[in-house]
């Protein structure tokens, strides 16, 4: 009975702990909200996207290593980074990083912790590879998993898999539709996942 008591309190210590980092870095990444390397439109988006909710979810804390798949202009990098690169944390881009995003946000001030990786690897068309890296404690990708095919999918998700620590997090936000819902312009649903049937 002892070494059940003891267990169940050991588990509920970690598990405070745990919600008070979560909870610390959400503050950390609240304030990066308010940074000056981002843009009016970016700021907008933030009342429907609510990014460090999503973000305290997904279990974010400042000192991780993150793997964000495909930027694109870099609304979560903007705030990721310098939550990141503030506390000892990383983060690598991946997949479909253009030239543009390496030169002009990777460059801002707070962002000096990223690097990017597999730059010949586009979202369209996504073959089997390796991010070279098994060291991940969460990947991130915003908006598209609904880009390649079933089978770049694949790749990629076999990909991230082999790129995360023991217990990561593959954190995905994306468009979905009904479950068996049939593809119809009318609903312009062509680009939504069914997520019954997995990503």
């Amino acid at each position: 009975m002892k070494k059940v008591l003891v267990a169940t309190v050991s588990l509920f210590v970690s598990s405070q702990v745990i919600a008070a980092d979560t909870a610390a870095t959400r503050a950390k990444v609240e304030q990066a909200l308010g940074g000056s390397i981002r843009d009016a439109a970016e700021v907008a988006r933030d009342s429907n996207r609510k990014p460090a909710e999503v973000l305290e979810f997904f279990g974010l804390e400042d000192d991780m290593k993150v793997l964000e798949i495909s930027p694109a202009t870099g609304y979560w990098s903007k705030f990721i980074g310098p939550t990141l690169c503030g506390n000892g944390g990383e983060l690598v881009f991946s997949v479909s990083v253009s030239e543009s995003f390496q030169s002009d946000v990777m460059s801002l001030d707070g962002l000096e912790c990223t690097s990017a990786i597999n730059g010949s690897v586009r979202l369209q068309e996504i073959p089997p590879f390796s991010f070279d890296d098994d060291g991940f404690d969460i990947v991130l990708t915003f908006w598209n998993l609904h880009n390649p095919s079933t089978e770049g999918r694949k790749n990629m998700n076999e990909a991230v898999f082999a790129a995360l620590k023991p217990g990561g997090i593959y954190g995905t936000v994306d468009h979905t539709r009904r479950h068996i819902e049939p593809t119809s312009r009318e609903l312009q649903n062509g680009r939504r996942l069914d997520p019954v049937l997995g990503f």
